[in-house]
Formats: structure tokens, sequence, C-alpha cells
């Protein structure tokens, strides 16, 4: 090779920091944001409807796409150094979401996602949650760990409860758009309102509300650091509530969200 055409290469890399090996692109520490705002951002704009009905067989078929940006996810963890509270929080939000999706369409079609435990040949693995099937960085990991181990660990934000989907009628929605960082509260607080005047998931009245078992199965979260359950539902419910108000619990229907 000429000297030119090695000044040429060199100068080529320089000016381009994102490099890509294979089909996995390898971001700059200032790049975070880009994971959410390309492939995933595009796949749920073309296969998520405006109230969260999911088409999986979409999914199926830009299942290429769909693995590009999980491995591009995979490759590029947070850095806790360089990256803001929102930027690694709107990554996990989107890589839960995302990877749940990819277990979805593996075991498609399916009524629900309850039914994948029963297809799992892995021994003391019971449940699709437990599932060791996403490597980010070096770590092996399953759903529960992206949300018990870290969202709800390391950020403590009951809002993520709102964002969280595991593809089914109960769950939120699902959002047609990645959640990014910039934009990270707005997007919060709107599934937070969304999800409570949502008579197909909670029905809340003055004298009774009948609430998500989200707020029974994750009751702690809600009712810490001086607020409570009731606070955070008058915050983003139109009906308010008393501390009186009677609560029950609707029965969580698990059948797939499409």
């Amino acid at each position: 090779m000429s000297t030119i055409m090695k000044m040429f290469c060199l100068l080529f890399f320089l000016a381009f920091p994102l490099q890509s090996i294979g089909q996995v692109k390898v971001l700059t520490p200032h790049q975070p944001h880009k994971l959410l705002r390309q492939q995933f951002h595009k796949l749920l704009q073309k296969n998520v409807s405006n109230d969260g009905r999911v088409n999986y067989s979409g999914f199926i078929r830009d299942s290429i796409e769909l693995n590009q940006y999980l491995k591009t996810l995979e490759a590029n963890p947070p850095d806790e150094k360089t990256w803001t509270k929102n930027e690694q929080m709107a990554y996990w939000i989107n890589a839960y979401n995302a990877f749940t999706i990819q277990l979805i369409i593996k075991y498609y079609p399916l009524k629900s996602i309850q039914d994948i435990g029963s297809s799992i040949k892995v021994p003391f693995v019971n449940t699709p949650w437990d599932i060791k099937f996403i490597t980010i960085g070096k770590v092996r990991m399953d759903l529960n760990n992206i949300e018990h181990g870290i969202l709800r660990k390391k950020f403590d934000d009951p809002r993520i409860h709102m964002a969280l989907v595991c593809a089914s009628k109960s769950c939120p929605r699902l959002l047609n758009e990645a959640y990014e960082p910039e934009r990270l509260d707005e997007q919060l607080n709107a599934q937070c309102v969304t999800f409570l005047n949502d008579n197909s998931r909670n029905r809340i009245a003055a004298q009774v509300a009948e609430l998500s078992m989200i707020f029974k199965w994750y009751a702690a979260d809600f009712n810490k650091n001086d607020n409570s359950l009731v606070s955070f539902l008058n915050k983003y419910s139109r009906v308010k509530i008393k501390p009186d108000t009677r609560i029950t619990y609707l029965q969580y229907d698990w059948t797939l969200n499409e």
C-alpha cells in the first residue's frame, strides 16, 4: 500500500468515529441517544399502533433490523461515568421492551407470554423472565435482571412500571416510539396518565378504586421516600381519591397485546 493510500485510510477512520464490526455498531461515548432514536424507533412506528397493540408478525418480517438493533445495544452498555441518569434509564427501558419483543417472536404464535414457560428446556428456569438470553457488555442476564436488578434498584422511580411492557393486555401500552433521554420525563408522565385513565386497566372512582395488579405487586415502590400510592394516583388520575378510598385489584389479563 502506498504512503498516500495509508494516509487516506487513516484520515477516513479519524473522520468517522462510528465503526462497525460486522453488523454491530460500536458507538463513541457521546452517541448513546442514537441507540434510542434510529432502528428501534422506526420499528416501533411501523409495528405498534397508537394504542399499543403490537404487530408481532411485522416484527418477525423485520427481525433482521430488530436483531441488528439488539446487537448494537449489547455492544454498547451504559457507561455510568459518562452517561446521564436519563440516558441510562432510557437505554434500559428500551432494552427491556425490545428484548421482550424478541422473546415473543421466537415462540410466536402464542396466546400469552406465560405460555413460553412450558417451552423452556433449561434446568431451574420456569418463567420467560428468567431466561438468560441477553448479553450486555459481557454480562449474561434476563428480563428480571433488567427490571429488578437495574431499573428498580438503581433508579428508584415507580414510573418505570408504566413503561416496561410484558407483552400482555393488562400491561401498560407499548409506546410506539423509543424512549429518549431528552424527553424521558415527559414520556414517563404521559405513560402514567394514559395507564391510570384507561378503564380497561384501572377503574378509579372517588369511593372505590379498582387498580391494576401492578400496584399490588410493587406496592413498596409507590409507598416510599415520603410518597404514597394515593399521592401517585392523584398526580396522574383525572379522578382523585382520598386516603380512605377502598382499593381493590383487577384480574390481570395475560393475553398477548396484539
